[in-house]
């Protein structure tokens, strides 16, 4: 059954930002059916909902990347040369990239049968216990190879669950804006990824004060090494709690409520979605790509090449000082993002978006002027404010570009395979775009200049902007699509 009466948007604020459902209306812009009972849900509760799980997400991502550099090597994959140690180290590192579309195919499947609620709850649990695990796992001095093996595990079922959330807290936000507002209000949890770096970072240097740990000095007998670097890891239990608390007290989205109701689930989503939406997970891959290259680019890339040695390319600058740089960047990092909602709502995803990619190209092409050696210094005497102004202008276009992304990928896709096809094109951009490109860059420091990092930024960026070229204006498209007829 379906009405077809499309008075006034059922999905108002009231004064205290509820969000109500008007039952009476079927309206397939917005659409809950009379069948939904969708008590009133408070829009704080929806935004909060969604942003603790990418949060979590961001954090377990960088505990696990700083403590891959300085303290997995000396506790798992101790044995070979220290070399072999962080490569083994950053191998395991990069499992997670292998299981994220893994992870968006399992959760996407459920996501788009089962619901978003339910699925958000198993993929915040699956990374969350993982992460929690890694924290209690025995060393490679303890319980030889298996230590290793374990830990490798675990980072493969960080990255399953990884592969579920994002898409699922993208659709809770997305699928519950108002018409006009999406952009604005599907934000919020990109905003996990600015959060999540302040407190991972913040923990890590709060601890490496308390423990007065020297990377460059370290003994196995440093209370740090025995104990200290597993908090980080046990803390995000705490924040998991709170995650599942919220996300267990949130309601079914409209639109999907509708698409139940409807009966128009598909049996197998992820079939589904490769056969009738191909392009559409091609498009979304491409338009993440330089999103995705210029994150790892300003956060793994330029940490390992501000505190490398000069004798390998590096500028050999102090960590925690090169830390305190990047923290203050994130900032603008943060505030950019809801900036990029706005003008995304108010000018259209495409113009925005191609727009904001043009400024990146520019900026990869200025690389070379910001960060050579001769124009920036090396060690004491590194140009704080010019390393500054690049980190800053770097994450303010991170903020511009990543701030719409969890609109723009749902909105290319119909109901009934939006968790699945958002969440594979979102997750094989970080194969492209991110998995690779720290090493390319390192590679191109030692073959070429640092000039060329930017380069490939700028290679990037153009795959990004012939794809948007390419993709339709999705800012008025209804987000619930009727799934019987659509091809």
């Amino acid at each position: 059954m379906r009405t077809s009466d499309s008075r006034a948007d059922p999905r108002r604020d009231d004064e205290d930002g509820v969000v109500v459902v008007d039952q009476s209306v079927g309206d397939p812009t917005v659409g809950t059916p009379a069948e939904a009972t969708t008590a009133p849900v408070p829009r704080s509760r929806i935004i909060f909902a969604s942003l603790i799980g990418t949060t979590i997400e961001f954090y377990d991502f960088y505990i696990f990347a700083t403590a891959a550099v300085s303290v997995f090597p000396l506790l798992f994959f101790a044995g070979g040369d220290s070399g072999t140690a962080l490569l083994a180290s950053m191998a395991t590192f990069g499992t997670a990239f292998i299981a994220r579309p893994l992870g968006s195919v399992i959760f996407g499947h459920y996501g788009d049968r089962l619901g978003r609620k339910v699925t958000l709850v198993g993929a915040l649990l699956t990374m969350g216990i993982a992460t929690f695990l890694i924290g209690l796992l025995p060393t490679i001095h303890q319980i030889g190879l298996w230590a290793p093996a374990m830990l490798t595990i675990m980072r493969f079922f960080q990255g399953i669950g990884l592969g579920g959330e994002w898409s699922g807290a993208a659709l809770l936000a997305a699928e519950t804006a108002k018409p006009g507002k999406r952009a604005f209000a599907a934000m919020w949890p990109q905003l996990g990824a600015p959060f999540g770096f302040i407190l991972a970072n913040g923990v890590f240097l709060l601890l490496t004060t308390w423990f007065a740990y020297d990377s460059t000095a370290a003994e196995l007998s440093d209370p740090f090494l025995v104990w200290g670097w597993r908090i980080p890891f046990l803390l995000s239990i705490v924040m998991v709690g709170v995650g599942l608390y919220v996300r267990l007290r949130i309601e079914e989205t409209p639109v999907f409520a509708k698409a139940v109701a409807q009966n128009e689930r598909v049996k197998a989503p992820v079939s589904e979605v490769f056969r009738k939406n191909w392009w559409e997970i091609i498009l979304g891959t491409f338009i993440m790509l330089a999103t995705y290259g210029l994150f790892y680019l300003m956060t793994t890339w330029i940490l390992s090449f501000a505190i490398g040695g000069e004798a390998t390319g590096g500028l050999g600058y102090g960590y925690r000082s090169f830390l305190i740089l990047q923290v203050i960047a994130i900032l603008l990092f943060a505030a950019f993002i809801p900036i990029a909602g706005y003008l995304a709502d108010r000018f259209g995803r495409r113009r925005m978006l191609i727009t904001t990619t043009a400024g990146i190209i520019l900026f990869g092409l200025s690389f070379g002027w910001w960060l050579s050696p001769e124009a920036m210094g090396t060690g004491d005497g590194l140009d704080v404010v010019r390393m500054l102004g690049f980190l800053c202008v770097g994450m303010a276009l991170m903020g511009l570009t990543f701030g719409p992304m969890s609109a723009v990928l749902p909105e290319l896709f119909p109901t009934h395979t939006r968790y699945t096809g958002s969440g594979v094109a979102y997750n094989f951009s970080a194969i492209l775009g991110a998995a690779l490109t720290p090493f390319v860059a390192v590679w191109l420091v030692q073959h070429f200049s640092v000039a060329w990092v930017g380069y490939y930024l700028v290679g990037l960026s153009v795959l990004t902007i012939i794809s948007l070229i390419l993709s339709p204006e999705t800012s008025k498209k209804s987000l619930y699509t009727d799934g019987v007829h659509h091809h």
